[in-house]
């Protein structure tokens, strides 16, 4: 039997259709390809509509969401048993030059990257995708992942110390 839809459900729909690119770069941040990130959008997202009711208006739907996904990621890690992942990067988007060589370069730059973000641990990861990649403030990735504004910062500061190391080494 189908569910009635109140007005404010449609609009919540509507800004959850809206959020979904941005659901599917943290989904690929956390696990590293497109195939997994888009399942896991897709579960996010459903389980969202489940509990939409759960859901207190006025607040931040894209915060509630990105807790969603980190909590089914964390849950699939447990079950699957696999936290590490391997990035393959064959598909790039957005990147265009005139240059071939320009070209080139800026795919060497975007894997490594990649590569270097994929290789932080976990939480680590998870605070780039939302601090650096989505541009959430310190306290609201604190609100999302559950944990202290210190361990935020501290973590993030390990993170980003990490990826000059890796990307520019010499340069610390």
């Amino acid at each position: 039997m189908p569910t009635e839809v109140q007005g404010d459900d449609v609009d919540v729909r509507h800004e959850l259709v809206s959020l979904i690119p941005r659901l599917r770069r943290f989904g690929q941040t956390l696990t590293g390809n497109m195939q997994d990130s888009d399942d896991l959008v897709q579960g996010a997202i459903e389980r969202a509509l489940k509990n939409l009711k759960q859901w207190k208006g006025g607040t931040r739907l894209d915060s509630w969401m990105f807790r969603i996904m980190q909590n089914l990621w964390i849950d699939q890690c447990r079950a699957n048993k696999r936290c590490g992942i391997s990035v393959p990067i064959d598909e790039l988007y957005g990147l265009s030059s005139e240059d071939g060589r320009k070209t080139t370069e800026n795919q060497l730059m975007v894997r490594q990257v990649e590569h270097a973000i994929a290789a932080l641990p976990e939480e680590q990861r998870s605070l780039v995708a939302l601090v650096l990649v989505e541009g959430l403030s310190y306290s609201e990735a604190s609100h999302i992942l559950d944990v202290p504004m210190g361990t935020v910062m501290s973590r993030l500061a390990r993170a980003r110390k990490t990826l000059v190391m890796q990307l520019l080494p010499g340069d610390e």
